[in-house]
């Protein structure tokens, strides 16, 4: 599931959070006394609406069904975080026992506050050893400062998506591997018309699907927290060459105003005009979703598929990329938590379990057996992201007991910085570190 999807109402869902510190104390190690082997029904909601998805999720409950006879699951689907949040509060027998999200930046705020349960107890009881089953940085998205109330349910990977054919045209042999042979290319490949353009080598801008902040940082070694858990954005120098890099390529590509207008006339990004699949963009940093998305609209070129381009003194880095996915918990509040366990080991460590759901809505599998499955049904260029996904130098955003606002506030700086209302980046990027610090420091 793309995670600017995920991302669209994560303002709202940090807003709601915020009164679940007091709300949710529930966990498992006091609340975990129902029998899975006893005949029950559970509760299982999620957030994935598409008819292809939903049928996966179907496919994988009656596997588990079949697999755990005593154990119903109802299944409620199209569940944001807002509608999550509103019935971990509320609690009740109508909530549910097993929840999942799609945004791994709020995993802070689930785990500090309690919205999610405690899984430590459930893992050392069945003895699963998480550092042989997970790549590491889907654990690091699915813990907060040691505590751990989630696990992945499929990951994303994002990399370069590119059109062969206007590679071809325009006499460039291979993907760029570097930033600014990113640059240089996309600038080869943009065709003015008039005071607008034919294509673009590739839009830039952080409104330009996927193009947004955290995306760009993957491509350079960084750290958004220093040791003592003060924003580094200032401090840390690949903030500032990632900014002064991506604000050149939008003046080299036309300008701010100029790329904006073009954005203007784009189709929606989860429709079949995308403008990669129209070919008013050349190159798409997104996610592996896009592959079966873009074949699906039919597009009319060939479609190449490589890691997204590394900061240049970072080249031995070339292969790496930025991760996210999904998240798999329990309801503090759930009288059967036992059982809802089952349901939450079962979707997330077992191998035939996790392969078919990534075949089912072709995403990247969660776990090392699974990335390594035979039984794995993808296009060969799908291999691009099982590489990504297991690259030991692929990042994701560092946790916060907030959730995703200091990515926010990054975002937002990084909307000013772009269209030029902000003129001095170092000091901006301290301005924005300090809110970053107060906003932290308030949600203690």
């Amino acid at each position: 599931m793309p995670r600017n999807r995920r991302l669209t109402a994560s303002a709202v869902a940090v807003a709601a959070l915020s009164v679940l510190t007091a709300a949710c104390t529930g966990q498992s190690g006091n609340s975990a006394s129902d029998d899975p082997d006893a005949k029950t029904t559970i509760t299982f909601w999620h957030g994935w609406s598409a008819p292809s998805e939903v049928k996966a999720i179907k496919d994988n409950i009656g596997r588990f069904e079949d697999a755990h006879p005593n154990i119903k699951v109802n299944v409620v689907g199209n569940i944001n975080d807002d509608k999550l949040n509103q019935a971990l509060r509320a609690g009740g027998s109508k909530g549910p026992d097993v929840v999942s999200s799609f945004t791994t930046s709020n995993v802070g705020k689930f785990c500090s506050s309690g919205a999610f349960a405690d899984l430590a107890p459930f893992i050392k009881k069945d003895k699963i050893d998480l550092a042989k089953t997970f790549p590491k940085v889907l654990l690091q998205y699915t813990e907060f400062e040691g505590d751990r109330c989630a696990l992945p349910l499929l990951s994303d990977a994002y990399g370069l998506y590119y059109n062969k054919d206007a590679f071809k045209e325009a006499g460039i042999t291979a993907p760029p591997k570097t930033m600014s042979e990113l640059a240089t290319v996309a600038k080869k490949l943009t065709k003015p018309k008039g005071d607008s353009y034919e294509r673009v080598g590739m839009m830039p801008t952080y409104h330009g699907y996927e193009t947004v902040v955290d995306h760009y940082m993957s491509s350079w070694d960084h750290a958004y927290f220093d040791e003592n858990g003060k924003s580094n954005i200032a401090k840390d120098p690949a903030f500032a060459e990632m900014f002064t890099y991506q604000k050149k390529l939008v003046e080299d590509l036309g300008g701010f105003g100029k790329l904006e207008k073009f954005r203007s006339t784009f189709g929606d990004e989860w429709g079949a005009k995308h403008p990669f699949h129209t070919g008013q963009v050349a190159m798409q940093l997104d996610g592996e979703w896009r592959l079966g998305m873009a074949e699906d609209a039919g597009a009319d070129f060939e479609i190449g598929v490589a890691p997204m381009p590394v900061a240049d003194d970072e080249a031995d880095s070339y292969g790496k990329g930025f991760l996210s996915g999904t998240i798999m918990g329990i309801a503090p509040q759930s009288k059967k938590q036992n059982a809802a366990w089952e349901l939450v080991k079962y979707m997330t460590t077992d191998t035939k379990a996790v392969v078919e759901f990534a075949n089912g809505i072709r995403n990247v599998p969660s776990t090392l057996a699974a990335l390594k499955s035979p039984d794995l049904e993808f296009d060969p260029r799908f291999k691009t992201f099982l590489d990504i996904a297991q690259h030991p130098q692929s990042s994701t955003p560092d946790g916060a007991i907030n959730g995703a606002t200091y990515q926010t506030t990054l975002q937002d700086f990084g909307y000013q910085y772009e269209k030029g209302a902000v003129k001095d980046l170092q000091k901006g990027l301290e301005e924005t570190a300090k809110q970053i610090d107060r906003d932290i420091e308030q949600a203690k």
